[in-house]
This record gives C-alpha cells, sequence and structure tokens, in this order.
C-alpha cells in the first residue's frame, strides 16, 4: 500500500508523460542523442536532466520493490552464492596449480611458436621478394631484349616488345623506382627507333634517286627487246602469208612462248619504305609518314623534270626520260606493295603533273628543232617510255598527241633534208649511163630497187638505161619512207598508210619532180643530159609502184591491197607529165643545135649556076649530128621516146628548111638552089627510113614513119621543081601533093623564085621550051596567089 502511495507520488512530483517517453526509449535501448540534441538546441537542457533524474528514481523504486517482493528467493540465492563462492575459491586454487604446470609446460612451447611464426612471416617476405624479383627480372629481360633489337636494327621486334611491356608488366612492376625508368625509357626508344627508320629512309631517298636512271634505261631496254622481238615476229609472218598466198609452203603454225619476269630484271630494294611505314604504323603516325613520303617523293619529281640549260635536249633526253621512266616504276611498285602507303588519288596527281611537264617540254623543244632526224631520235626514245610506263598502268596518251601534233613539222624537216640530198645527187650526176662491172653492183643499183627490165642476169659490165642519180634517189626515198614509218608507228596505230602514201607523194611531186623540172631547164644542161634526165625520170616513173609497196610492206599492208590501180601515187602522173615535158625540153635543146648547123645555110649559093652533086656543106652536120642524137637515144630512151626526138627534130629541119626560103635574107633562088635543097632532103630521107627500120620504130608505128616528119619541105621544094607549078591551085591535087603548104608561104616563096641563073646571058643560053613552061606555069601560080590572097 505505501508502496503504491510512493508510485503514486513519484509520477505526481513529474511530468508523467515525457518521463514515459524517455523511460520507454531507454526500455527499448534506443538512442537518446536526438532527444538531448534537440533539449540543447531549444536552449532547454534542465528539463531534460529533470526528466532522466526522475527516470532514475523510478527505476530505483522499482528494483526496491522487486527486492522486497523476492527477498526470500534472494536470500536462497545468497546462500548459494557464498556456497559458490566456496566451490570457487577452490576451482580457482586448482586452476591456479593447473595454470601453473600449464605456464611451466607452454612456456617452452609457446616460445618454439612464436619462433615458428616469425620463421612463416620471414618466409612469406621472402616469397613475395622471390616473385617480385623475378618479375622484375622478366622485365628486365625483356628491357634486354628491347635493347638488343634496337642495337641490331630489328626495330619491329623492338617495338613489339615495348608494346609488351606497357601493355602487359609495366602496371605490374613492384619497385617504383624500375617503374619510373621504364616509364621514361618507353618514348626515347620510340623516338630513337622513329628517327632510326627515317634516316634510312631519308637514305632510300637519295639512293632511289641515283638509281632511278639505271632502273628507267633497264625497263626502256626491255621494251626496246619487245618491241625488235615484235617487229620480228611481224616480218615472218608477213613472209609466210605471202609465201602461202603465193602457194610455195603450206600453213604451219607454232606458238612461241617466253615468259620474262620483269621484277626480276629491275631489282630495286624497298625494305627502307617497308620498314618505315611498317614502324609508323606501329607507332600509330602513319598518316605523318604517307605525307612526309608523298611530298618529298613529289619534289624528287619535280627536280627530275626541269631540264638544264647547260646542256642541249638533245644530248640529255634519253637520261630525262630514262630518270622520268625509273621514277614511276618505283612509284608503281610503291603503290602496289607498301599496303596503302600511297593513294590512287596521289598516283593521279603525280602523273597528271608529270605527264603535263613532258608534254610542256617535247612541245617546246619540237618548235625549236630543225633537223629531222633528232625530232626522229627523241620521238623514238618518247615511243620506248611511253611503252615502258604504259606496261605499269599509266595513261601516256598526251604523249602521243605531242608526236602526232608534230608530224607535219617532222615530214617538212625530212622533205627538207631530201631535197637537199636529191639536189646534191642530181648536181654530182654526170648524167652518163651507169656502168655496172659487178654482180654485186648490179645486186645493189638495180635490182635492189626493181629496175630491172628482164629477169636475166645479164653479162658484165653492164650498161644501165639510167645514171648514178636514179639508185641514189631510190635510196633517199626508200630512207625516206623508212624513216616516215619510223615517226608515224607510235601508239599501236595501224592506219598510218594513207599518211605516209600522202608525204610519199609530197616527197616525189614537191621535192623529186621540181629537182628534175628544175634540172631540165637549167641553162647548163645540154642535149645528152636532157635526154638523160627524160630516161630517168621514166625509170622512176616505173619505181614509183616499188615506192608505194615498200611503203605498204612498212605499214603491214598486204602487198594485194598495194598492187590495186586504185591505190597508185599521184606521183606516178606527175612524173609521167614532167617525163613529157622533159621530152620537150629535149626537143627544144635537140632543136637549138639543129639551128645551129641549120645557121650554116646562110652559106648557099641560092643563085648558083651549077646544081650542088653531093647537097649543101650543111647537111652533112646534120646528118652526122643526128645519127649521134639517135644512136644515144636508142640506148637511153624508150622506143616512144626515141621516135618523138627522131620526128622532132626532122620536123624541125623540115620548118628550118621551109623558114629558110621565107628568110628575109633570102631575096631570090633560083631552081639549082632548090634541086641542091633536094639532095638534102634526099640525105634526110635516107637517113630517116633508114633509122626508123634499124631501131625498130616501124614494127609499133605501122602507119607512120620519120620521113613524113619532112614532109613540108618536101611538098615544097617538089612544088618547087614541078614541071606545072600552077597545079597547087587544083584542090584536088594540093590535097594529094601538097597538103601541109601554106598559100601566104608558097606565094611569098614563089615570088623570089626565079627559074634562071644570074649569068650575063642565063637567059638566052639555057633558055629551052621546058624551061619556058614550067617559068609560065610558075609565073601562073605565083598571079593567081596573088589573085588568092
Amino acid at each position: 500500500m505505501q508502496a503504491k502511495l510512493k508510485k503514486r507520488v513519484v509520477t505526481e512530483n513529474g511530468d508523467g508523460g515525457d518521463d514515459l517517453v524517455i523511460a520507454t526509449s531507454i526500455g527499448n535501448g534506443e538512442d537518446l542523442a536526438p532527444i538531448v540534441r534537440h533539449a540543447f538546441e531549444m536552449g532547454r537542457p534542465e528539463p531534460l536532466l529533470i526528466q532522466l533524474k526522475n527516470v532514475v528514481r523510478k527505476k530505483e523504486v522499482e528494483i526496491e520493490e522487486l527486492c522486497k517482493l523476492h527477498y526470500e528467493e534472494f536470500i536462497l540465492a545468497v546462500d548459494e552464492l557464498r556456497g559458490l563462492l566456496v566451490d570457487a575459491e577452490d576451482l580457482k586454487s586448482e586452476l591456479s596449480s593447473d595454470n601453473f604446470r600449464l605456464q611451466e609446460v607452454g612456456s617452452a612451447l609457446l616460445f618454439k611458436l612464436e619462433e615458428l611464426l616469425e620463421s612463416y612471416a620471414i618466409k612469406k617476405n621472402v616469397t613475395e621478394a622471390i616473385k617480385m624479383s623475378k618479375f622484375c627480372v622478366q622485365v628486365l629481360d625483356l628491357c634486354v631484349k628491347c635493347n638488343q633489337h634496337v642495337s641490331e636494327g630489328r626495330f619491329y621486334p623492338a617495338l613489339k616488345t615495348l608494346d609488351l611491356i606497357e601493355r602487359s608488366h609495366l602496371q605490374n612492376v613492384p619497385v617504383k623506382t624500375l617503374h619510373r625508368v621504364i616509364e621514361r625509357c618507353i618514348p626515347e626508344i620510340k623516338l630513337h627507333i622513329k628517327k632510326k627508320v627515317s634516316s634510312e629512309f631519308n637514305d632510300w631517298l637519295v639512293h632511289i634517286r641515283s638509281t632511278a636512271k639505271e632502273i628507267g634505261q633497264t625497263a626502256i631496254g626491255q621494251a626496246a627487246s619487245a618491241r625488235q622481238k615484235d617487229e620480228e615476229l611481224h616480218a615472218r609472218q608477213k613472209e609466210a602469208e605471202e609465201q602461202i598466198r603465193s602457194g610455195l609452203v603450206d600453213c604451219v603454225y607454232s606458238l612461241d612462248v617466253e615468259e620474262i619476269d620483269e621484277d626480276s630484271v629491275l631489282k630495286f630494294d624497298l625494305t627502307p619504305v617497308y620498314r618505315a611505314f611498317h614502324i609508323h604504323t606501329v607507332l600509330g603516325i602513319q598518316d605523318e609518314f604517307r605525307d612526309y613520303y608523298y611530298k618529298n617523293r613529289l619534289l624528287q619529281l619535280s627536280s627530275d623534270l626541269q631540264i638544264s640549260s647547260a646542256q642541249s635536249f638533245l644530248e640529255s633526253h634519253q637520261t630525262f626520260f630514262a630518270q622520268t621512266a625509273g621514277y614511276f616504276i618505283v612509284e608503281d611498285r610503291v603503290f602496289r606493295t607498301a599496303g596503302g602507303l600511297l593513294a590512287v588519288n596521289q598516283m593521279e596527281t603525280i602523273w597528271e603533273t608529270a605527264i603535263a611537264k613532258m608534254t610542256s617540254i617535247l612541245e617546246e623543244h619540237f618548235t625549236r628543232m630543225d633537223t629531222a632526224s633528232h625530232l626522229l631520235l627523241i620521238k623514238d626514245n618518247v615511243m620506248l617510255v611511253g611503252s615502258t610506263l604504259r606496261r605499269y598502268g599509266y595513261q601516256v596518251a598526251p604523249l602521243l598527241e605531242v608526236l602526232n601534233s608534230n608530224r607535219d613539222k617532222y615530214h617538212e624537216l625530212l622533205l627538207k633534208e631530201c631535197h637537199q640530198q636529191i639536189v646534191d645527187v642530181l648536181t654530182n650526176d654526170s648524167y652518163e649511163q651507169m656502168v655496172l662491172k659487178k654482180e654485186y653492183e648490179y645486186n645493189m643499183n638495180v635490182l635492189a630497187f626493181h629496175l630491172q627490165s628482164s629477169d636475166i642476169m645479164p653479162a658484165f659490165p653492164y650498161v644501165a638505161p639510167f645514171s648514178s642519180s636514179v639508185p641514189d634517189v631510190c635510196r633517199i626515198v626508200r630512207s625516206f619512207i623508212e624513216d616516215s614509218v619510223s615517226y608515224l608507228s607510235y601508239g599501236g596505230h595501224m592506219s598510218f598508210y594513207d599518211v605516209v602514201k600522202k608525204y610519199l607523194d609530197k616527197l616525189l611531186i614537191d621535192v623529186l619532180n621540181e629537182a628534175l623540172l628544175k634540172a631540165i631547164n637549167s641553162p647548163t644542161t645540154g642535149v645528152s643530159q636532157a635526154m638523160q634526165i627524160a630516161a630517168n625520170i621514166t625509170v622512176l616513173e616505173r619505181a614509183c609502184d616499188l615506192f608505194l609497196l615498200r611503203a605498204a610492206q612498212h605499214c603491214g599492208i598486204p602487198v594485194r591491197l598495194a598492187e590495186k590501180p586504185r591505190t597508185s601515187l599521184n606521183a606516178k602522173a606527175v612524173l609521167k607529165t614532167s617525163r613529157d615535158q622533159a621530152y620537150i625540153a629535149l626537143l627544144r635543146l635537140v632543136n637549138k643545135k639543129v639551128d645551129e648547123f641549120m645557121a650554116l645555110t646562110d652559106n648557099i649559093n641560092w643563085t648558083t649556076e651549077e646544081i650542088p652533086q653531093n647537097g649543101n656543106d650543111y647537111i652533112n652536120e646534120v646528118v652526122i649530128y643526128l645519127e649521134t642524137l639517135m644512136s644515144t637515144a636508142q640506148q637511153i630512151l624508150p622506143l616512144d621516146a626515141l621516135y618523138k626526138v627522131g620526128s622532132g627534130a626532122l620536123e624541125h629541119i623540115s620548118n628550118s628548111i621551109v623558114t629558110t626560103f621565107l628568110s628575109d635574107s633570102i631575096k631570090r633562088f633560083n631552081l639549082n638552089a632548090v634541086m641542091g635543097i633536094d639532095i638534102d632532103l634526099k640525105a634526110l630521107e635516107s637517113f630517116a627510113d633508114e633509122r626508123f627500120h634499124s631501131t625498130g620504130l616501124s614494127d609499133i608505128h605501122k602507119e607512120g614513119s620519120l620521113r613524113s616528119c619532112l614532109t613540108e619541105a618536101r611538098q615544097l621544094v617538089n612544088l618547087l621543081l614541078s614541071s606545072q607549078p600552077e597545079n597547087f591551085m587544083n584542090p584536088v591535087i594540093r590535097q594529094k601533093n601538097y597538103s601541109t603548104l601554106d598559100h601566104k608561104k608558097v606565094a611569098t616563096i614563089c615570088e623570089k623564085f626565079k627559074d634562071s641563073p644570074d649569068g650575063l646571058f642565063g637567059s638566052l643560053s639555057n633558055r629551052n621550051t621546058k624551061t619556058n613552061s614550067r617559068k609560065k606555069s610558075m609565073d601562073m601560080l605565083k598571079k593567081r596567089l596573088r589573085d588568092f590572097n
């Protein structure tokens, strides 16, 4: 009852609600820190302290009440506790004795245990140290191996070793000092390797530029050999086709295969390039090396494309082209084998730069050249360079365009040189028939150009119908054809036959024909020279077919196509016209020479009292000259030309005789003078008949003769000797006997004709019936002619 009263009193004295909260929190083991913190934050710690004291008093009251409620059990428990204490003392005593004994026994074991634990600790440390040492040794071995690779120049294994150290070992190195040393050395080693391979690459740049010329020369030499083999094969093929076409041999095919490993011939080392690019790739800076390679090689190309002014292009072009070809052969190998070092657009830029520069240089120097052989030499090297680079995939069409654009210039130079050669040949020619004493001379000057008139080998010495200039001209033309084909046969074109034909026509017409015409019309050209020139033109006209066939063969055109009539040269017709002009010039010279002899008619006594029994003196000179002329012409000229010369000379003599009668220097002439002219004409007619038959002209001129060329003079003399000259006015008789005579000429001549000598009494002594009759008839003719005119 008192206890309950006290409890109630305690409760009433404090704040029951707050005390309950705190008591509950303490009973639940909760943390009172928030409550304490809150009280201090509110600035009211005293109420909390009072509450805590109240809680303490409550707990003390509860303990006290609990003890009063269970005091009997408590007393029993105390008694038992006392008994337990006695037992505990006994147990403690036993434990103390046991502990003493245990200490005595275990102290030694404890010492051993401590030693064992210490040993275990040392072992663990040693094991870790060994492990660390082995790892460090492994790393150091890798470093040593890397140094060895670097010293031996094996940079890729060195970089792989560095990469292994950096990726797998460096972060696990336990020794910080070693870690720092390795970490510092790795970039230095990489930089050293980069400098080393860059130095080797720079050395390679210098070396490859110095050897590019040799590489280019070797490649160009291969192209030349391949071209020669192709030409030989093509020649054998054409020969076989001709033999098969002619049925001489059966068709047999064979295939020759010859493999050439170009790379084994063109040996040059790209190892420094591969190594440098690979090392830079491993270092992750391959773009830097690509740019460095491209810029340096482009600089080298720019330097290679510069032409030195200290040396002529003719002397330096082979080196220039060889250097350029070598450069691009190397670049092609690098592009194909260096694993992306060069990009396609970079290769295109390099080639476009080079081809533009090369075409510019070619055009500039082609413009300056004045010798065809020099231009041909450079063209041949351009062809070989183009063929070489085309095999490596480069587009060389611009180079061929330069050659095509300069073909007219080349042929102009070639024509100029041939013109000078032909002029020299014609100037140095004596225009005498060639005398060939040996068979080899015949082969070299006749058979070589198919100038023979028969397939039978003649006896030696052989007198050719042409002079020495003909085979010389044929050689010049043959050389022209070969040079023309050599220039035009570029780029594999097969349709340049018409171009060669055009330039061949130009040579024969504008050069050869003009030179021949100039030689013909030269004031120093005599009859024999003109005759030989005419004969030479005939031979050259016939040789045009040979020239065309030779051009076709060189151009690869089948002979059967070149032999078609419509494919003949225009020069053939031009030379034929020139040949006719040569005949005209020859006749002009012959007539001029004849005029010199006919001028001797001034010495004739036109009023002679006696008839010249052997004719006049001039006629002997004329006949001798004609005999010499016809004999020489028979040896040189063909029969149709021989007829032209003979007929022209005789016709001119006939005209000269008529002109002599018409001459103002002759005031009068008598019958005796006419009879002398009649004897002269008979000598000429006899000569004409003899030559017409002995030379074979009668076989080709069935309806004419050389005698007919003297018709006008003969009809005039016949009229003057006629007993009835007035019959001239009879149209029928005139058409039959005097068709070539002109009325005016006859009237003029008849007026001078006095049918009596000039003696003092001649008219009385010589007069007879016949004479009177002729005189009357003549007077009648004169009268009728006067009336007619």
